[in-house]
């Protein structure tokens, strides 16, 4: 095999997905995206018919690189005849569904993917100066063999259980498979679920809303100390700009790590229009009289077990009465998020690459992995590095136009600097008149 491509990217998420729409009128630019799913279907367990994404639609696959762009969710809207309709509804956040429809439709556009192409093995060739992508069809079991210049790793996160749940795979579910496992999760007679972010809310309210029908008692438990709100305030949206990126990726290691932890409310809390939606089905189910159901907080899991009679036994620690508690439930439903977990495929490259900790990349500022500073880069895989924006489909875009900027040696896209009116670091000069300085 000759030819070289300029890049590829492994995994077709929403990030590499953008980065290919972004890619695709790059005069010369020739990519190359492999994926072993048989198509693009986005978190399909979570596919719930009231769920909506926590980002404006502006946060698209393109528009904040490129907002003239035809893989917008505007021209997207436009060409199946639903401009119209989402202009009336007057609503920034798409539905999840219509966001995995529309990501669907501009899988068609484009004629860099390939799905059902599992790979297996990624290795350097010194004498072509190249990476060799290696695979099978996931059909046919067949080969396959790419070269390129660089990599961009979009594999994403895999779902993640608390080692207590290890050996329960079978009688656990996870928050990702949650329609598929609902109609057996509703034939038991207690359900709990655990977690305390958006996931774990709307799976409770889905079950809270039948209730009834199925005669169930259902528990909601969480080690946070209370439901927290996703804030959504516009100053701490400016916490997703360029600059504080800049600022979080020059503070130390062990300064960034203790921020990442006190900041899981601005990126992992409940959307508080779904937190009142909430209390008032909780309300409104009341008035009928006592409603089969406990909420409880500070109750950090610790040990699960499955008993003879096929029950689960749980034990929680309560963190502010320092006690532990025992609960039983028929069904649990683990809604404990993803973790980032490194592809196999790189360990014949292992050394040209920086890690941070073992099986943890460090991430350079403009994506980069490898120690040249511009062959792999990373999507989604950097929380400890770029911080809270690392998972946030708004910044995709920011992101895939500073890679293409890096692959290209040019700035194809405007790649924003400033942004945000308040300042991260040290105060900046202000002008004579006690005005800050124009951005």
């Amino acid at each position: 095999m000759n030819k070289i491509y300029d890049f590829i990217g492994i995994g077709i998420g929403p990030f590499n997905l953008g980065l290919a729409c972004l890619a695709q009128p790059i005069d010369g630019l020739d990519c190359l995206f492999l994926d072993r799913a048989e198509g693009f279907n986005w978190h399909p367990g979570m596919m719930l018919d009231s769920a909506t994404l926590q980002t404006p639609f502006m946060a698209d696959l393109v528009t904040l690189a490129d907002p003239t762009s035809r893989f917008s969710f505007l021209n997207y809207a436009k060409q199946i005849g639903r401009l119209y309709a989402f202009y009336i509804k007057e609503d920034f956040f798409l539905m999840r569904r219509e966001y995995n429809q529309y990501c669907q439709w501009v899988v068609e556009q484009l004629d860099s993917l390939r799905f059902g192409h599992f790979v297996q093995h990624v290795d350097y060739l010194d004498e072509r100066r190249c990476y060799r992508v290696r695979g099978v069809h996931a059909r046919s079991g067949e080969g396959f063999e790419f070269l390129t210049r660089r990599l961009v790793l979009g594999t994403g996160t895999t779902p993640y259980l608390p080692s207590c749940c290890e050996g329960l795979a079978d009688h656990v579910s996870h928050s990702g498979n949650y329609l598929q496992d609902k109609p057996r999760l509703q034939g038991k007679r207690s359900i709990t679920v655990v977690g305390s972010g958006q996931s774990a809310a709307e799976i409770y309210y889905d079950l809270l809303q039948e209730i009834d029908r199925h005669d169930y008692q259902l528990n909601w438990i969480t080690r946070a100390p209370r439901f927290f709100p996703l804030e959504y305030t516009k100053l701490t949206l400016e916490m997703t700009s360029p600059e504080y990126i800049d600022y979080f990726h020059s503070l130390p290691r062990s300064t960034r790590e203790k921020l990442i932890d006190s900041q899981k409310g601005l990126y992992k809390g409940i959307n508080g229009t779904l937190i009142n939606a909430i209390y008032d089905e909780l309300y409104n189910q009341s008035l009928k009289g006592e409603v089969p159901t406990q909420l409880l907080t500070n109750a950090e899991l610790r040990r699960c077990q499955r008993l003879a009679d096929g029950t689960l036994e749980l034990e929680f620690f309560q963190h502010e009465l320092q006690q532990s508690y025992r609960h039983r439930c028929e069904a649990l439903v683990m809604a404990s998020g993803y973790q980032y977990r490194l592809p196999r495929f790189i360990q014949p490259i292992a050394e040209r690459i920086v890690w941070q900790a073992p099986e943890r990349f460090a991430v350079a500022r403009n994506y980069s992995i490898d120690r040249n500073g511009g062959e792999v880069f990373v999507q989604n895989a950097g929380l400890a590095d770029h911080g809270l924006v690392t998972p946030d489909l708004g910044m995709g875009c920011y992101r895939n136009a500073c890679i293409l900027r890096e692959i290209c040696g040019r700035e194809h896209y405007a790649v924003e600097t400033k942004i945000a009116f308040q300042q991260f670091s040290l105060p900046q000069p202000l002008t004579p008149q006690g005005a800050v300085a124009a951005r």
